[in-house]
């Protein structure tokens, strides 16, 4: 599965990982992923999606506006 978030689109940044003896080296950063299940008014289903957990909060502050 994608680390993608469905909301915000953010996926895994590269970044160094840094050792106590500054020795760099490549490292993943990985999104806060979620399976969540959201209601879609346009169907009328609960659907699944995976979201980041900014993505939830952006879902939840339009949902309630």
């Amino acid at each position: 599965m994608s680390r993608v978030c469905s909301v915000t689109g953010s996926k895994p940044s590269v970044g160094s990982k840094v050792s106590h003896s500054n020795i760099k080296t490549k490292r993943r950063y990985l999104p806060n992923m979620i399976k969540k299940k959201v209601y879609n008014p346009a169907t009328g289903k609960t659907e699944t999606v995976k979201v980041s957990a900014r993505g939830l909060k952006t879902l939840q502050k339009r949902m309630k506006a």
